[in-house]
């Protein structure tokens, strides 16, 4: 196909597809698609090999949010059963992330419900940062707090943080009809702050809300433009008790066409799968692999995700392997000149004018308070759809419907007294 060997052409060299490009992959058909994975498969492993880095979720405080976000289980008004708590010590915290660090992570994601950190709250988080950083030697720490003012991204970066997450979400023609207690150049500003003050920018998109193939083109090209050092891609997961919980839009055919067109469209950036993989790719996880280099291990922010031994397996079995903290993740062009704990110099400046997005994914991302990203939200116990022994309304097992028995809310690791899933 003339399309994809143009595409790959583009990637291996850096070049920005066309719009038309970009759209027409996310329009191919399913009898294309093994030739689309495959040929951002091969831009993947140009820029990063066979290596999938490993990020691990730490929810320092879960839920009562006064933003909006319509995806969030943890917005105002929100009546998913999700676990409801304020600000982990930096002690719990840093046991938590132990076990994601035990278990293969390279960077762990410290998030935070609410509209945006206080002064206070920026103490509290840099304290568990220098608590995690002590403990655990060469693990990259990622801030996901939310709209931040002037001096906070210094004072993290400062404290050791190296990256901050703040997602785009959707593009802004839609971003209004998402939330409207905050706007889209709120969070454009946000990642704008974290370049300027040296750290690592990651922000991503939340597919699934309904929104059209021009969105997404959209909110990535926005992105290229950003030029963050990761992206994480969300799948929305419909929370019970959000205004999105009947927005069952994807398949796994469309979460690859998206995935590869992104690969494309920002060839040599972390690509994560966030929220939301479990639930939408399902089974065709593993070919996942071959479009995005990094996967959130274990649970999420609100939500359960499949067991990390089972993540390590899956990892192992497609023929990849764990990405170490003895490697830099970002290719050399990126680590020397670009933002984040990978550049030589340790000075970045703002690149980019493209938009930021808030700490409030869909569950994922990296840190993302809601319903399907990088955190993600798969309900269950007492926000489950059904009984035990009840089919879900709506779901089709084994069928390739909406799996709603596959949405699960977290109820270990922090916040519990049980151990975290990793």
């Amino acid at each position: 196909m003339d399309l994809l060997n143009t595409l790959v052409d583009k990637g291996l060299r850096r070049e920005t597809p066309t719009r038309e490009e970009a759209l027409a992959v996310l329009a191919t058909s399913d009898d294309d698609l093994l030739d689309v994975v495959a040929a951002a498969g091969k831009v993947r492993r140009h820029w990063f090999g066979r290596r999938v880095k490993l990020n691990y979720l730490v929810n320092l405080k879960s839920g009562l949010c006064p933003e909006d976000c319509s995806y969030c289980s943890q917005r105002l008004g929100s009546k998913a059963g999700i676990l409801k708590y304020t600000w982990l010590g930096p002690g719990e915290a840093s046991q938590a992330a132990a076990a994601g660090v035990a278990g293969g992570a390279k960077r762990v994601c410290l998030v935070a419900s609410g509209r945006g950190p206080t002064d206070r709250d920026v103490d509290r988080v840099s304290q568990t940062i220098k608590a995690i950083k002590d403990e655990n030697e060469g693990v990259e720490v990622c801030a996901c707090l939310g709209l931040l003012s002037e001096g906070q991204a210094e004072r993290l970066r400062e404290a050791g943080a190296d990256a901050y997450n703040h997602n785009l979400n959707t593009s802004e023609a839609t971003y209004g009809d998402i939330t409207t207690t905050h706007t889209y150049a709120d969070r454009v500003d946000t990642v704008r702050k974290a370049h300027a003050a040296g750290l690592s920018a990651c922000s991503g998109l939340i597919a699934g809300m309904g929104e059209s193939d021009e969105d997404l083109v959209d909110v990535v090209f926005a992105l290229r433009e950003l030029d963050p050092d990761s992206v994480p891609v969300n799948f929305l997961i419909p929370f019970e008790g959000t205004p999105l919980a009947k927005e069952w839009n994807l398949t796994p055919q469309r979460c690859l066409r998206i995935l590869a067109m992104v690969r494309f469209v920002c060839p040599d950036v972390e690509v994560r799968i966030a929220g939301g993989r479990e639930v939408h790719l399902r089974t065709m996880q593993p070919l996942a692999l071959h479009l995005a280099n990094s996967i959130f291990l274990g649970d999420y922010l609100t939500s359960e995700g499949q067991a990390g031994k089972a993540d390590l397996e899956m990892i192992a079995d497609a023929g990849f392997e764990v990405e170490g903290t003895d490697r830099v993740t970002l290719p050399e062009h990126r680590a020397g000149g670009g933002c984040g704990p990978d550049r030589a110099d340790g000075v970045c400046g703002s690149h980019g004018s493209g938009n930021g997005c808030g700490s409030h994914g869909s569950d994922g991302g990296c840190g993302s308070h809601g319903s399907g990203d990088g955190c993600a939200s798969h309900e269950d116990g007492a926000g489950r759809a059904a009984q035990d022994g009840e089919e879900a309304p709506g779901s089709v097992p084994g069928a390739g419907g909406p799996r709603t028995d596959l949405v699960a809310v977290r109820r270990r690791g922090p916040g519990t007294d049980l151990a975290p899933n990793a």
